[in-house]
């Protein structure tokens, strides 16, 4: 599975562990930065992870900054991204089975480590259930339009 992590600043130091325990778990992990704690400005690398999924370059995003909104808030101007807040193994069941979300944001400052690979996960083990949430889906793609 490929999957497509960027952080800001503030998201660094957990991106970078993310990176390691992703790849020890056999994930093939393309690392959209930023690759210091140096300040720098979230929507560059929401852009990055989104434009790799919106290709799909990768099938999924995640998105690290300091609580996760910058970036959530960033990812879903993208036409075709559907990028979730997550803070529980629930929320990543819930937004892959109701939302067909494919990019996972958290934030840095909420989420260990464990709890942030717990997620991503669930997330990308998780399915769409189609239904009543597909005519929600087509509902907010007519709305990108």
């Amino acid at each position: 599975m490929n999957i497509s992590i960027g952080s800001d600043h503030g998201g660094y130091m957990l991106k970078k562990e993310l990176i390691q325990a992703l790849s020890k778990k056999g994930y093939e992990v393309i690392d959209c930065g930023t690759h210091s704690d140096e300040s720098v400005d979230y929507p560059v690398y929401a852009e990055k992870v989104s434009r790799n999924v919106q290709s799909k370059r990768s099938e999924f995003g995640v998105l690290i900054c300091v609580t996760g909104i910058g970036m959530c808030i960033s990812a879903n101007k993208f036409k075709g991204i559907r990028a979730a807040l997550v803070n529980s193994t629930d929320s990543a069941i819930m937004t892959r089975r109701h939302n067909n979300s494919n990019i996972i944001c958290m934030g840095a400052k909420y989420t260990s480590v464990n709890d942030a690979v717990e997620w991503i996960d669930t997330f990308v083990r998780e399915k769409f259930e189609g239904g009543r949430h597909q005519r929600r889906i087509d509902l907010i793609n007519k709305q990108e339009e």
